[in-house]
């Protein structure tokens, strides 16, 4: 059944069809939440709170982009977690447990060596996503992990577009500084730089490019 059909039943009360629609965007919706929140368990209530509120709301969807709505109503959910619990500050995940959805997901051709540093890559850029702003964080998420334009994002955010892409820029320099930071310091624990401080720089350093675009 094609997604447009699935929505006008869900629309329509049909608890199937919406069940669906939750399989086929679970992936996203948790990792949206996931890194935007940093936690597993923040993010899997995050994701069950969108869903139901998506599923109190279906009656009220007049079309559009299926994914961008379900987007706005997962980053609500997110912004509501780390409101309840202030979670401004950054988040510490050395203890290397937390992952994204994607790093459940093995990639048949992949060697051992390989997905072992994606999973470093993830857990690092996870790293220096928490250090971020929540806004700047969700809108690389939104634009650089899930591929919306910047005109997408800023209807998600309801903020202007100038504004989306303000936060991209300063987010994308302050992540690529924060990324070096954490290699440098990676590279002085073992003897092969010079002494580096515990914390990390300030956002806004200048850099060239997203590090999660590559």
């Amino acid at each position: 059944m094609d997604e447009d059909e699935l929505i006008a039943r869900a629309r329509r009360g049909d608890g199937e069809a919406f069940s669906e629609l939750v399989l086929r965007y679970q992936d996203m919706v948790y990792n949206v939440a996931y890194r935007i929140l940093g936690d597993k368990q923040d993010a899997a209530d995050a994701a069950q709170d969108a869903f139901l509120s998506a599923y109190q709301a279906m009656g009220a969807f007049r079309g559009g982009s299926f994914k961008g709505w379900l987007l706005r109503i997962v980053t609500n959910a997110s912004y509501d977690c780390l409101r309840r619990a202030k979670r401004y500050a950054a988040a510490s995940l050395d203890d290397g447990e937390a992952m994204d959805w994607h790093e459940c997901v093995a990639d048949p051709g992949e060697l051992p060596e390989e997905s072992a540093e994606r999973r470093d890559l993830s857990r690092r850029i996870q790293r220096a996503l928490m250090v971020l702003s929540p806004k700047q964080r969700v809108v690389l998420v939104l634009v650089d992990l899930q591929g919306l334009s910047y005109a997408e994002a800023a209807r998600v955010l309801h903020v202007p577009l100038g504004t989306v892409r303000s936060r991209v820029s300063r987010g994308r320099r302050a992540l690529r500084d924060l990324m070096l930071w954490q290699m440098r310091r990676a590279s002085s624990c073992q003897g092969e730089g010079e002494p580096m401080g515990a914390t990390p720089p300030a956002s806004g350093v200048v850099g060239e490019r997203s590090v999660l675009q590559g």
